[in-house]
């Protein structure tokens, strides 16, 4: 009988310090808070270089394999609106040079309350993927700066796909991208 109680008494100890390291584990491994929220989709941190940073929502954490990525680009260069509308124009020819097919280009004025901001949306076609991109280019805390939200759909024939994805979310997207003031202040350059 002696025996059997102390069995049970180092079981019991032994259970007692595994369930509690579970849960200690399970605390440990928290999920981590979202860096920003867009298009009702919470987005998180994946990939920085010098003043771009690359953020893709939970479970895309894959660079390589991902459907939905918003990019910040800071262009400290750039402090007013000649600079801003140079800058966009320069990103179009490179997006061109690139085999971007354009699908839009907008400019919105200036105000006296608002500096112009510009919108440049194109699709790479690419071999295994079609990306569409939607930039907005503005002046955000004194630089200049963009937002890219980016969508892929994979596979060798995406184009009807892609064609149906931009009619269902096209203007969406548009919307929720110009009128998007939370940018989160990027990560520290490099």
């Amino acid at each position: 009988m002696t025996s059997q109680i102390a069995f049970l008494s180092i079981a019991l100890l032994f259970s007692q310090n595994l369930i509690g390291g579970f849960a200690y584990q399970g605390a440990a491994r928290k999920p981590k808070a979202s860096d920003f929220s867009f298009a009702e989709t919470q987005y998180f941190h994946r990939y920085t270089k010098e003043d771009q940073h690359e953020y893709t929502p939970q479970g895309q954490e894959d660079l390589n394999a991902w459907t939905e990525m918003v990019t910040l680009l800071v262009y400290r260069r750039v402090k007013d609106g000649d600079g801003l509308a140079a800058t966009a124009n320069a990103v179009l020819e490179n997006y061109k040079a690139n085999k971007a097919v354009v699908v839009k280009t907008n400019s919105v004025p200036r105000t006296r309350e608002k500096p112009a901001e510009h919108l440049v949306v194109v699709i790479f076609p690419r071999p295994d993927f079609l990306e569409a991109a939607f930039t907005r280019f503005r002046l955000h805390d004194g630089a200049g700066s963009a937002v890219v939200f980016s969508h892929r759909i994979y596979g060798k024939k995406a184009g009807d796909a892609m064609s149906a994805w931009l009619e269902k979310n096209g203007s969406t997207i548009e919307g929720v991208l110009m009128k998007w003031d939370s940018v989160p202040k990027p990560l520290p350059q490099g």
